[in-house]
């Protein structure tokens, strides 16, 4: 089964939390999933800024990217983030490779929006890359950062890259591991399954605001997509990973039809 596992930066932030799901990743591997990561590394990013007195600005959520800050993305994001979460898969017995959207175009973007700078809305994703290595048991690691025909350079939503790498690869199942429980409803409570209009619902409501609303937003696009499910879940939780991919209800399941009462 292919599945596109998305590491939120700040599971990444702590070596051990690291070296846990990157044994988790060499486990489902070597159990036949064919496998491939996507990860973030904003507070990695901001805290760099922040040493360099580079102050953080962001626009409905997305980071101001200025010229100096590219130069950060890729110090950070396609650097060291990658290259340690590389370092730990390696280490627990994968044959990790590091990618960013850069190579080999696999992930080609174009500017969103002038005000955000050189923040990139991805146009196209070829799979290529990522299917030769899948075919001969390597595990590509993409950082988000992405890259046109015309040379530039793009810093991309880490989610938003996990839904265009999933998509072209052919991923059955795309699994965000968080800092979150799951997705909660008005009440407050985690929704073990929600469809593609509950999540509609949700955010038309404001229920799911910020980063939620970005996840769901990029789990809808991903189904629509063609990915088949879309797994948002706590990835400090423990086997998280091997539990998600036996069918556990753990975190929540976005499906496009109606989830079952």
């Amino acid at each position: 089964m292919k599945v596109l596992i998305k590491l939120g930066g700040t599971l990444l932030d702590d070596a051990g939390s690291r070296e846990r799901l990157a044994k988790q990743i060499a486990a489902a591997q070597a159990a036949g999933t064919e496998a491939v990561v996507v990860h973030g590394g904003g507070r990695q990013m901001t805290r760099y800024l922040s040493e360099r007195g580079i102050e953080s600005r962001f626009v409905n959520g997305l980071r101001v990217t200025t010229p100096e800050t590219v130069d950060a993305v890729l110090k950070v994001f396609a650097g060291s983030v990658n290259h340690e979460l590389v370092a730990s898969l390696n280490r627990a017995g994968c044959r990790a490779v590091g990618l960013s959207g850069i190579d080999a175009l696999l992930v080609e973007a174009e500017q969103m929006d002038p005000e955000l700078g050189a923040v990139g809305r991805v146009t196209h994703s070829d799979p290529a890359l990522l299917l030769l290595l899948t075919a001969h048991g390597y595990l590509p690691v993409v950082a988000c950062v992405a890259g046109g025909r015309d040379g530039r350079i793009y810093n991309v939503n880490a989610d938003q890259m996990a839904v265009a790498c999933a998509t072209a690869f052919g991923a059955r199942r795309l699994v965000f591991l968080t800092d979150v429980e799951g997705v909660r409803d008005g009440a407050g409570q985690v929704r073990p399954a929600l469809s593609a209009a509950e999540c509609e619902r949700l955010i038309a409501e404001g229920i799911a605001t910020g980063g939620m609303q970005a996840k769901l937003q990029a789990a809808l696009a991903a189904l629509r997509g063609g990915v088949g499910q879309v797994v948002i879940a706590p990835g400090a939780a423990a086997n998280v990973l091997e539990r998600i991919l036996a069918d556990e209800a753990l975190g929540t399941r976005v499906i496009l039809q109606e989830a079952a009462s």
